[in-house]
């Protein structure tokens, strides 16, 4: 895989980004 394409990377802290989101607010939620 070339290393020299940031769109991978990117939308994997998007995703990452996005489960934490979900956590918190199934948190709060929950609370």
């Amino acid at each position: 895989m070339p290393c020299h394409r940031p769109a991978g990377n990117g939308f994997a802290l998007i995703v990452v980004l996005f489960i934490l989101l979900i956590i918190v607010g199934t948190a709060f939620i929950k609370c």
